[in-house]
Formats: C-alpha cells, sequence, structure tokens
C-alpha cells in the first residue's frame, strides 16, 4: 500500500500539493483526474521521489521513500513521466531493457530477457523492436516507454499522462492493458490522466484533485457525477449511464 501523509509541495510560493493525505491499496486501477494547476503530476514525482517534498511523509509498503535505497525502491516501484527525452540513438529492445536494470544492474540474463519480451508483445512491438527511437511515430515511442515501464516488473506503476500522443485505438488498448496487468497480475497501476470517461470506463478509483488538494475520491459510480464534475472543472457537465458506463459530457457555462 502507498500512504501519502500531509504531503506539501510549494514552487516559487505558490502552493501545489496542499497537504493531501490518502492511500492507496494494492491491485487495482486509479485514475488522478483534475484540471490543470490541480497538482496531479505534482503529487506523482513526490510519490515517485522525483520531487522532494516540502513537509510529509510517503511510504511504500511501510518503506519511508525518503530514505529507501534507490534500487530497492525501483524494485518497488515504476514511474513514467510525461517528458521522455533520450538523445542516445537507441533501439525500442534497448530502451525496454533499461526496465530490467534494478534487478539486473546492467548484466542482462535470461530472466531478465523473457521480462523483455514479454513486455514488447504485450505493447505489439515486437515487429518493431530492431528499430531506432527516432524513426518511430510518437504514439509508438510512447508505448516503448510504456513496455520499459512494465519490463521492470513492480508491484506498483505509476504513469504520468500515458495516453499523450496515442490515437483512440491506442489509447483504448492502453488503458485494457493497464486494467489487464492490474487485475491479472495483482499489480497496482496509477494514472494520471486528462480523459474523464476514459478514467470512468478503465478505473477501480478515482481521485479529484482541486487547487492542490483531493476535491473527491471514490469508485467511477461516485466522482463520474455531474455535480462534482462541474465544481472541479467549473465547467457544467452531464453524466450518463451508458451500458452500465458513467459517461459524462460537458458545455461551456
Amino acid at each position: 500500500m502507498i500512504n501519502v501523509r500531509n504531503a506539501t509541495k510549494s514552487y516559487d510560493g505558490t502552493l501545489v500539493v496542499d497537504d493531501v493525505t490518502l492511500g492507496l491499496k494494492r491491485n487495482g486501477l486509479t485514475s488522478i483526474i483534475g484540471p490543470n494547476g490541480a497538482g496531479k503530476s505534482t503529487l506523482l514525482s513526490m510519490i515517485a521521489r522525483l520531487v522532494n517534498m516540502d513537509d510529509g511523509k510517503i511510504t511504500v509498503d511501510g518503506v519511508d521513500i525518503a530514505t529507501a535505497d534507490s534500487l530497492e525502491l525501483a524494485k518497488r516501484l515504476a514511474v513514467l513521466r510525461q517528458d521522455n527525452h533520450i538523445t542516445a540513438r537507441l533501439t525500442v529492445r534497448d530502451l525496454v531493457a533499461f526496465g530490467r536494470y534494478p534487478h539486473s544492474k546492467g548484466r542482462t540474463n535470461e530472466n531478465d530477457l523473457e521480462h523483455v519480451n514479454r513486455a514488447l508483445a504485450y505493447l505489439g512491438l515486437t515487429d518493431l523492436s530492431g528499430r531506432f527511437l527516432d524513426q518511430l511515430s510518437g504514439g509508438q515511442r510512447q508505448r516503448a516507454f510504456v513496455a520499459m515501464t512494465l519490463c521492470q516488473d513492480t508491484d506498483y506503476m505509476l504513469f504520468d499522462e500515458p495516453l499523450n500522443n496515442l490515437d483512440i485505438h491506442h489509447a483504448v488498448s492502453m488503458m485494457k492493458l493497464f486494467r489487464q496487468a492490474a487485475r491479472d497480475f495483482g499489480k497496482t497501476v496509477v494514472v494520471v490522466i486528462h480523459d474523464i470517461n476514459f478514467a470512468s470506463c478503465y478505473s477501480d478509483h478515482i481521485i479529484a484533485m482541486k487547487d492542490g488538494k483531493v476535491a473527491e475520491q471514490g469508485s467511477p459510480d461516485q466522482i463520474i457525477d455531474a455535480g462534482i464534475l462541474t465544481d472541479i472543472y467549473n465547467t457544467s457537465f452531464q453524466v450518463q449511464n451508458i451500458n452500465g458506463q458513467m459517461i459524462a459530457t460537458y458545455y461551456g457555462i
């Protein structure tokens, strides 16, 4: 379980994450939604120890991330940020293999290769595995980075806007993959996402943030509510139950 207690972060005097306390239980897919500037990505980065907290404490299965050994933490928790810039000319297979570093420290063995091949197949990248990253489309490159994260084989996987550069088909496939990984393999997947309906259709739990705070959290049926969404986004919403899923539509006030 990931426990966040009183997490706070400011930039240049502006409070970005404001005394957030929450628990992320093991297993399942959690989506973090909210408007721009709500603190979603900063909170995720603090959980991944990519950004230092000004105050508070975060633990992963009881381990304090502030004092945990980096390699040991990387065996428990994997993260994919929005801004993935690699200047080295790598093949897709080379990139995905980096996910095994916490386990093998660069000395790839047969078990590592099995994980690499499985991740490539999972993301439909086997035929592209010999391509260089700069030869891929934006969507293909994004899938390669997700494959690297999956290859790390951690209990907790954090993704910051992983649907960027993906068309509808691949975005749906990605969310299905996250849900399958959570349900079939006991993974805990946390996704920062802008598309409310993707969050509604594929999540087990939704956290809605506004102004650096957790405004609401609960199941999709609880959070995908016209009143809640209107308050969070300052935009009028209508919500309909379509084939058992809560689907939101919006229009300007």
